[in-house]
């Protein structure tokens, strides 16, 4: 590393003040992971807000910048994380949210792309892979540095509940959800394990674990309006693995050629994340069961994508 670069600090914005992009930034301050953080929301008052009850407690952990900026803040931003859009309501499904949030899109990534053409987008809003798709086609970005957060969450959702199940901590249990980050998600059970071991669960009870791993959402936005916690550790983790090059595998939302049998749609599948992005998505060997449920969560999502245009 240079002197130049060792000095170049570390800008990440957020763009979307509301539970998932407050809690993200609460996140990556606490954690210091970039040394500049700056929040963008069309209510600036709340950004303002948000920003000085976080800097009142920099004195406790120190090391970050932050402050409430606006557009112009993403020319030198290494990562720009875009949470903003209409939330998630009780009883509506992501895809509900897919035309609303398709329109509040296309100004904020033509206003991101305005400033910056070097920068990693990294997208939280539902519906979370046509969305990656959408602004991937905008930005005329490549798609490595186009990620959405993909199925990280619901891997980790799933592998809590085997966790729980087994009795194990569920750091040690190697699990993937890939496919949508919604309804159509696919568990990959042939490749579940811990430690190289079979986890040895009946059908019923695979059935019951995937079915609270789908449905986690609508369980948290029925008893408390919104998830913000875990996803604000999902996309801390993705940042880690870029700003600190990790090379890390994580189960992100990209384009996808020819992988397993589906082109030209963003869906979660694991991918090796670092500086640059997406470098590599690994292949995953799938029964045909598996493949056919990933292939129908494909076709439902290019769906959705040929009816916003």
């Amino acid at each position: 590393m240079t002197t130049s670069s060792a000095l170049k600090p570390s800008r990440v914005v957020i763009i979307g003040m509301g539970a998932v992009g407050t809690t993200t930034g609460y996140t990556l301050m606490l954690r210091q992971r970039s040394s500049e953080l700056v929040f963008v929301d069309v209510n600036h008052d709340k950004a303002t807000g948000e920003m000085l009850d976080m800097n009142h407690g920099l004195p406790f952990t120190g090391g970050v910048k932050v402050w409430a900026g606006d557009y112009s803040d993403c020319k030198d931003a290494d990562i720009i994380i875009i949470t903003a859009g209409a939330s998630q309501k009780p009883g509506e499904t992501r895809i509900d949210l897919l035309k609303k949030n398709a329109s509040i899109f296309k100004d904020i990534i033509d206003r991101i792309t305005e400033v910056n053409s070097h920068g990693i987008l990294l997208i939280a809003t539902n519906p979370v892979d046509i969305l990656s798709y959408t602004s991937w086609k905008q930005s005329g970005w490549p798609a490595s540095r186009v990620i959405g957060s993909g199925t990280l969450l619901d891997s980790a959702r799933f592998r809590y509940l085997i966790g729980k199940n087994k009795g194990i901590d569920p750091r040690s249990i190697h699990a993937h959800i890939i496919g949508e980050h919604g309804d159509s998600e696919v568990p990959v059970w042939s490749l579940a394990n811990v430690a190289g071991t079979d986890l040895e669960l009946d059908e019923e009870t695979q059935q019951e674990i995937f079915n609270s791993t789908k449905n986690a959402a609508y369980e948290i936005i029925n008893a408390k309006g919104a998830t913000s916690y875990a996803i604000a550790l999902a996309l801390d983790r993705i940042v880690a693995a870029i700003l600190g090059n990790e090379g890390s595998v994580l189960n992100v939302s990209t384009l996808l050629e020819d992988y397993n049998g589906v082109s030209d749609v963003y869906l979660g599948v694991p991918c090796v994340v670092d500086r640059h992005g997406v470098r590599e998505i690994l292949p995953l060997p799938l029964n045909e069961t598996e493949k056919l449920a990933f292939q129908a969560s494909a076709s439902k999502l290019k769906e959705q994508i040929a009816g916003l245009e």
